[in-house]
């Protein structure tokens, strides 16, 4: 008698892709057809475009540099923004990027550090040297802190970070209203009713885009805007492309253009402190993305960003550029239209080094006309102050002093937002630090932070913590490593 044994099923192997499909990839992990990718990255770029040669412009203007060499300047920023943001978005390995849709752009933050230490060694491109010799150096500082940073994150809660979200979005309107009305009060053209509309016009497509329109239409809300502004604007004699035929097809400046790096003591502090700013904004804003696209944020990601924004002062320091941070304007953009894709962002970094290379296709973007620009930062701007608010929803006022730590963080922080000169009579160094809204509000409520929930509260400690959610990245502030 002949006994047949049935053969035992085979489990399924866990590694065969056969028979256990692949679990889809995280939003942020999608790519994006290339016609669709090619178009939200470039809506990105269109919408931090303004703000990234603006710093250049501020900083070469009050330094009364030549036309052609705040070009140079504004060629190597948007070189050094591109490559800083493939690496934010793609990443390298575990060294550096976060891996999140973060666009690297010229911090404000330096500003006017940069302009004070030109200032006093030197004036002009005599004292760039020492500038740049600073920021070389605060990079390697930042490079070599990123990792410490991002594991006492737990000091930068809701409260903190709610803060210096908002005071980044309110301190830059001045920007963008400079773009709409003009930069000279006492000039014949400033605050023209027809500008103004424009901004308005622009701003108003947004809504009605936002309102009525769906999926990728609804998406390039902001680009499409900017489209249809610029065609107002050309009867309106604002489209000005008489530079692009001059501009060069390929261009790149020279490493130390100003000459070898100096080193002075007190400007490597100020810069060093700038780093510390810078982290604290990218912080901010890196917590603010990951809380958008639903992403928890590790330390680890932390630290790989951070060491970015270390790099980028690294390779500015060297390419006469500016340190980048998370740019704001493109926080507010992931939040409008809901596009989490970093490879997005990665394509808007691709763009920003062929725009870094070739000048001439840098003078068609800068042809478009400040009030369309103005008019679609506004929006920005005021969507990042917008994330700052929902971030401090999650902070307990109820038997807390946190209320009383955000009213003084934002009077302190506004304050040279709306009297740029109100610190002129103090010495330079405080100047370099007080400055600044962003440099303000990080340090007042940093501090204040401390004072009132971490020093000798007890058990008060836990005031900042947002109440649980099933976000991960909602609580990424308030942790704790394990007592």
């Amino acid at each position: 008698m002949h006994m047949r044994f049935s053969r035992p099923s085979r489990k399924p192997d866990l590694g065969d892709a056969d028979t256990v499909p692949k679990p889809p990839p995280h939003p942020v992990d999608e790519v994006p057809p290339p016609p669709r990718l090619a178009l939200l990255g470039l809506q990105h770029l269109a919408i931090m475009y303004a703000g990234a040669v603006a710093v250049p412009l501020l900083v070469g203007g009050a330094l009364k540099l030549s036309t052609h060499t705040i070009g140079l300047l504004v060629n190597a920023d948007l070189l050094v923004s591109g490559i800083v943001t493939v690496i934010q978005a793609v990443g390298i390995g575990k060294i550096l990027g976060v891996r999140l849709p973060v666009v690297a752009g010229a911090t404000f933050t330096v500003v006017s550090p940069m302009i004070l230490i030109a200032q006093e060694f030197g004036g002009g491109e005599a004292g760039l040297p020492t500038v740049y010799g600073a920021i070389l150096v605060s990079g390697v500082f930042g490079l070599l802190i990123a990792r410490f940073f991002a594991t006492v994150v737990r000091f930068f809660p809701p409260l903190v970070s709610g803060c210096v979200i908002c005071v980044i979005g309110l301190s830059l309107i001045g920007a963008d209203a400079g773009l709409i009305a003009g930069d000279d009060p006492k000039s014949a053209d400033y605050g023209q009713i027809s500008h103004i509309a424009l901004a308005g016009l622009v701003i108003a497509l947004i809504v009605v885009i936002h309102r009525f329109a769906r999926g990728l239409i609804s998406q390039l809300a902001v680009l499409i805007s900017m489209a249809i502004g610029t065609l107002v604007a050309v009867p309106m004699h604002l489209v000005d492309m008489s530079n692009v035929g001059s501009s060069a097809w390929f261009g790149i400046s020279k490493p130390f253009l100003f000459g070898a790096p100096e080193f002075h003591i007190g400007a490597i502090i100020s810069m060093c402190v700038v780093m510390l700013v810078t982290f604290t904004e990218s912080t901010a804003d890196m917590v603010a993305v990951a809380e958008m696209v639903d992403k928890e944020l590790e330390p680890a990601d932390l630290s790989r960003g951070l060491a970015a924004d270390g790099l980028s002062a690294v390779l500015a320091g060297f390419m006469n550029s500016f340190p980048d941070t998370a740019f704001a304007e493109n926080v507010g953009l992931v939040g409008l239209t809901g596009v989490r894709s970093r490879w997005v962002v990665a394509a808007c970094g691709g763009m920003l080094v062929a725009l870094g290379l070739v000048p001439k296709v840098g003078s068609v973007v800068a042809a478009l006309p400040g009030p369309v620009v103005g008019g679609a930062a506004t929006v920005m701007f005021a969507m990042v102050t917008a994330v700052g608010l929902r971030v401090l929803h999650k902070v307990q006022f109820e038997g807390t002093n946190n209320m009383l730590i955000i009213a003084v963080t934002l009077s302190v922080a506004l304050l040279p937002a709306v009297a740029p000169n109100i610190y002129t009579k103090f010495p330079t160094n405080f100047q370099m630090i007080a400055s600044s809204p962003i440099t303000s509000a990080v340090i007042v409520v940093f501090v204040l932070n401390l004072v009132f929930n971490h020093w000798g509260a007890g058990t008060r400690r836990e005031v900042t913590a947002p109440p649980h959610t099933d976000s991960p990245a909602d609580d990424i502030g308030s942790r704790r490593p394990v007592e």
